[in-house]
């Protein structure tokens, strides 16, 4: 387990200062419309260093930091404590963004593998998730199409174990404002126009290491 003592030891020697300025199938009616949500999601002029109509900090706006040697390229790791997401790029880089993470007991951290991606996916709450808070996701047993106020927003990366399937995400969010945040029910969260500029560039098969926000 990735405790916060590990992550406090190593994020500040493995990523400095901002530098100076597959997928699930999906009908064809919604494949039809990705572009245009793309665009509804995205700010006029969106400028990822400055655009924020969403009012958090700036400081979780994506930024492009140094990442110590040694760092396998195309990893992500998730700071729990800051509410980062790195993702290691090959010329010694990394590109940082604001991400909120689970609420209470609910975040998982470890080590997962990207094993699927997906375009504007469909989501449906798990059995857990119903019994637990069944005023907000009984409704939703039988799952909510993609679009724009899906709670999985533009893009999704599906974590998973081995071949088992963890059910913990990193997705966009039709909630902005939690970015910085504990508010998901185990996932981790990213602005809209953020994840849609970092799912290219992610590959599957990827690690994704969540370190924990406490020891």
């Amino acid at each position: 387990m990735l405790t916060r003592r590990h992550f406090i030891q190593t994020t500040t020697a493995l990523f400095s200062a901002a530098l100076p300025a597959s997928l699930i199938a999906t009908p064809v009616t919604a494949q039809g419309k990705w572009a245009t949500w793309d665009a509804r999601v995205t700010p006029q002029n969106y400028d990822p260093a400055t655009t924020n109509p969403w009012g958090f900090h700036s400081r979780f706006l994506p930024q492009r930091v140094e990442a110590n040697d040694g760092l396998t390229v195309g990893d992500i790791h998730v700071d729990a404590v800051a509410r980062y997401l790195y993702h290691v790029d090959a010329d010694g880089t990394a590109m940082r963004y604001g991400v909120a993470i689970a609420r209470g007991n609910l975040y998982e951290p470890g080590t997962y593998t990207v094993r699927r991606k997906a375009k504007w996916p469909t989501w449906t709450p798990t059995a857990q998730m119903i019994k637990r808070d069944p005023h907000l996701y009984a409704k939703h047993e039988d799952g909510v199409e993609g679009g724009p106020t899906n709670p999985l927003g533009s893009r999704a990366l599906y974590l998973y174990v081995g071949n088992r399937d963890t059910y913990l995400r990193i997705h966009g969010t039709p909630s902005p404002w939690s970015i910085g945040s504990r508010a998901s029910s185990g996932c981790v969260r990213m602005v809209m126009p953020h994840i849609i500029g970092l799912y290219d560039r992610v590959a599957t098969g990827s690690t994704a290491h969540l370190y924990a926000p406490e020891s």
